[in-house]
């Protein structure tokens, strides 16, 4: 396959990448850190394609995206892996801002860029890690949880316009809990995971184009019972 992984660098992006780059696939890998991005060629340089872009920047992204698309010709699978978040009890907006610029502005145009590139070849596969986390509101974490839950409603919103549109486009959201990478904030966390099994559910879930996945399975059960929690015990949490 072609593959594209937007945030590969680190953390999830680059369990994936690792994992995909063992099998046979062409691997387009986008990052900020061109230190990170050279290491990665270096391990597998015959099936990886490394171009530096911030996410932030959509100049940036927009070139990479192309160049990346031109060189591919043709991409099967596309996932969105970047994102931030930080703990913010005291709502300091200059701590809110690079979130929203990531997971919103940035992230919603390369997710675009993506569908549109499906919709020219007539088919592909559109991936995007949200979170569990999107589910309800956090304190500790307002924009966080807030631009994931709209991360998990743009997946949707897609998912049924490839459907009414009769393209085959698949779209897949990932919602991981708590995971074992630099994103997991806080102390005292319950039920964080180590990544290499994350990453192993990720790519059953692709493979099995499922439309929403919860991993690792604790974590489903998780989430459902805190999305139906009702809101006069939610708030005592």
């Amino acid at each position: 396959m072609n593959i594209v992984i937007i945030g590969a660098t680190s953390g999830i992006g680059k369990s994936l990448f690792e994992k995909y780059a063992n099998e046979n696939n062409r691997i387009g890998i986008i990052g900020r850190r061109v230190h990170l991005l050279d290491e990665l060629y270096q391990k597998y340089s015959s099936k990886t394609l490394p171009t530096k872009a911030d996410i932030t920047n959509l100049e940036e992204i927009e070139q990479a995206i192309n160049a990346l698309h031109k060189e591919m010709e043709y991409i099967d699978l596309a996932i969105m892996c970047s994102g931030t978040g930080n703990i913010n009890a005291t709502l300091d907006y200059d701590v809110e801002r690079p979130t929203i610029d990531t997971n919103i502005v940035g992230w919603t145009f390369a997710i675009d860029m993506f569908y549109h590139i499906f919709e020219q070849q007539g088919n592909g596969h559109l991936v995007a890690i949200t979170s569990a986390g999107g589910l309800r509101g956090e304190p500790m974490a307002p924009a966080y949880s807030a631009t994931k839950a709209y991360q998990i409603n743009y997946m949707e919103a897609l998912r049924k316009k490839a459907y009414k549109s009769g393209i085959q486009i698949t779209v897949t959201d990932i919602r991981p809990g708590l995971v074992n990478t630099a994103m997991a904030k806080g102390e005292g966390l319950f039920g964080v995971m180590p990544v290499e099994k994350v990453t192993s559910q990720i790519i059953a879930a692709i493979r099995k184009k499922k439309s929403k996945a919860y991993v690792t399975k604790r974590w489903h059960i998780l989430a459902i019972l805190n999305k139906n929690l009702p809101y006069c015990l939610y708030k005592r949490m």
